[in-house]
This record gives C-alpha cells, sequence and structure tokens, in this order.
C-alpha cells in the first residue's frame, strides 16, 4: 500500500511539475518584481535622507551644512530654506511616503501599484532636475537620475505587460464558428490579438477555424526574441501539421501577425507547405503601425501561387483594434 500511494504521489508531483512547464512565463510578474526593488530603494533611502535632516536640521553633524547656501535661489528661501525641516518634509512626502505606497500596493498587486510605480520614477527624475539646476553636477544626483528613469521605464514595461497578460480570447464568446463548413480560417498567434481577429472572422461568416502551431519556442521574452530572429532574416519557421487541410474548403482566410515588417514565420512555412492547393483566400494582417502592408498582402500571394480576394490591414495596441483603410494592390 506504500508503495502503491508512493507511486501515485510520484505521479502526480511528475503531472504538476509537467503543467507548471507547460504555464507560460510572466513578465509582468517579472517587471512588478523589479518595480518593488525600485520603489522600497527610492522610498526606503528618501526616508533616511529625511530623517536625518530632522534630527539634525543644520546639517552640522552630516556635513550637508555647505549646501544650505544653494537652497537660495528658490523661491521663499528666506523662510523655508535656512535649515534642513523643510527639504526633509518635500523629500519625506515626493519620494519617500509617496514610494513605500506604491511598493505596499505592488506586493497586494494592485494595478494602481504599477501606475504609481512607473510615476514615482517620473517625479524622482523631476526632483533631480531641480538640483541639477540648484547644485554642481555631482555623482549622486546624476545616479538617482538614472535611478528615475528606470524605475520609470519598468513602471511602463509592467503596465504594458499587464494589458497583455490580461487579455484573453474566450471560444464560447463566437457561437457561429464551424456552422459553414466549406470556408476555413487559419491563424497563428502570440498573444491573442491574432486570435481574437481570427474569431471573430470565422463568427461572421460560419468558418471553421485552425490555428497554426510553431514547432518551436515562440511564448514569454526568449520566444519573442527567438521570433525577432526569423523575422528579421525572412525565414520560415517548421509548424505542426495543421488539424484541418485547407485544399478542403472552397475559401480560406489567412490571418496573421507582421513581424518586421512582413509575415509572420510560421505562416510563411505554412504558405509554402499549401502553395497551389488553396482554391480561394483572403488575408487579415494585424500589426502595431499606422500602415497598411501590403507587401505582406504580396508575399502570401507569391508564397500560394494564387491572388488573394480581399485584404484588410488592423493595427492592435495593447488589445485596441483599428482598422487601416485603404485598397489592397491586386
Amino acid at each position: 500500500m506504500e508503495e502503491k500511494a508512493s507511486f501515485q504521489n510520484k505521479a502526480q508531483n511528475k503531472a504538476q511539475d509537467a503543467e507548471f512547464e507547460k504555464k507560460p512565463h510572466s513578465r509582468y510578474r517579472t517587471a512588478r518584481g523589479i518595480l518593488i526593488f525600485w520603489t522600497l530603494f527610492v522610498g526606503i533611502g528618501a526616508v533616511g535622507g529625511a530623517a536625518m535632516m530632522f534630527l539634525n536640521p543644520d546639517g552640522s553633524f552630516t556635513g550637508m551644512d555647505g549646501m544650505l547656501p544653494f537652497f537660495q535661489v528658490l523661491p521663499f528661501a528666506d523662510v523655508l530654506f535656512q535649515n534642513f525641516i523643510f527639504p526633509g518634509i518635500a523629500l519625506l512626502i515626493v519620494n519617500g511616503i509617496s514610494n513605500l505606497t506604491a511598493a505596499v500596493l505592488l506586493i497586494k498587486n494592485r494595478r494602481i501599484g504599477v501606475l504609481l510605480g512607473g510615476l514615482f520614477g517620473v517625479t524622482l527624475m523631476l526632483w533631480i532636475v531641480i538640483q541639477f539646476i540648484i547644485f554642481p553636477l555631482n555623482f549622486m544626483s546624476t545616479a538617482f537620475f538614472v535611478f528615475g528613469f528606470l524605475q520609470a521605464a519598468t513602471g511602463y514595461a509592467a503596465l504594458i505587460f499587464l494589458k497583455q497578460e490580461e487579455f484573453k480570447v474566450n471560444a464560447a464568446d463566437y457561437p457561429a464558428v464551424g456552422t459553414d463548413k466549406k470556408a476555413l480560417v487559419v491563424y497563428f498567434s502570440r498573444m491573442g490579438y491574432v486570435k481574437k481577429q481570427a474569431y471573430e472572422a470565422a463568427n461572421r461568416t460560419g468558418a471553421v477555424i485552425c490555428e497554426i502551431k510553431a514547432a518551436e519556442r515562440t511564448e514569454g521574452t526568449l520566444g519573442f526574441w527567438w521570433c525577432g530572429r526569423y523575422g528579421m532574416h525572412r525565414w520560415a519557421m517548421p509548424i505542426q501539421t495543421p488539424d484541418a487541410d485547407p485544399a478542403e474548403f472552397e475559401h480560406v482566410t489567412i490571418v496573421t501577425p507582421v513581424w518586421v515588417f512582413a509575415i509572420a514565420a510560421p505562416v510563411r512555412e505554412f504558405c509554402r507547405r499549401f502553395a497551389g492547393k488553396i482554391r480561394e483566400v483572403d488575408y487579415i494582417v494585424v500589426h502595431h503601425m499606422n500602415a497598411r502592408f501590403d507587401s505582406a498582402a504580396e508575399e502570401m500571394d507569391t508564397l500560394l501561387k494564387t491572388k488573394h480576394t480581399a485584404f484588410v490591414s488592423i493595427r492592435c495596441r495593447t488589445g485596441k483594434f483599428k482598422i487601416i483603410p485603404g485598397k489592397s494592390k491586386k
């Protein structure tokens, strides 16, 4: 019995490990962790600096008394900057309490924490700009300006990654998909944006839907760079055998993202594999720019040895879509 239980536990652990390996790496979680570091680093440092100013207002003990004359160029210097009490209060509020509040919100995984964490990176840079104006150029101010930039950049990246990972496509929302067995929609999608456009196209016509699955890694940050390599060289990426044979359908719609101003590498391989076998085809390309990318349609025509019947170009920015108007060149 013990051996059986041990075997079952091992099998369960193995299944859990396999499930964990399937789960894509979260770029948002990584960026959020880095942002937590920056908010704590800046916040704790600001609180410490403010405490020293409160404990030694004239700066004699900390050696900061020589800085007071530089404050005299600021408004109301004769009232606010005769000692370090007001600068300490300002430091505590602007860079201390603010960043520590953002850190707590980030630890609790609140969306507002991401926004505030990036925003307070900008306020740190503005704080340092004031120092650049009133103090001679120095290493400490320059370093913290760089820290502020890195914090703001991390906050922006975390927000983008969060929006990407929140974007979901539910096949149940498209009930008409598969009702017309004569039409097929094929697509390749890394982030889900192209998948959404494919399902919407299939739902409009009732077409059967089929995903082009790459035989190589395309998920996550490493997958992004690997795909970029294929995109730069205009290579075709190996794909798995599609679940549907496009030669069996009267009409096929190909939905592809744009990689480095051209069609995605897995779609390129799909077009090569089924060259001359597709009876009638139209294209939908999804990208990030205000461009038509008619060249993508021309490339697919060349690879498939046919002429498309329609072409739609859609700009997508973190899940917000816009059709780019124009006429394709047939």
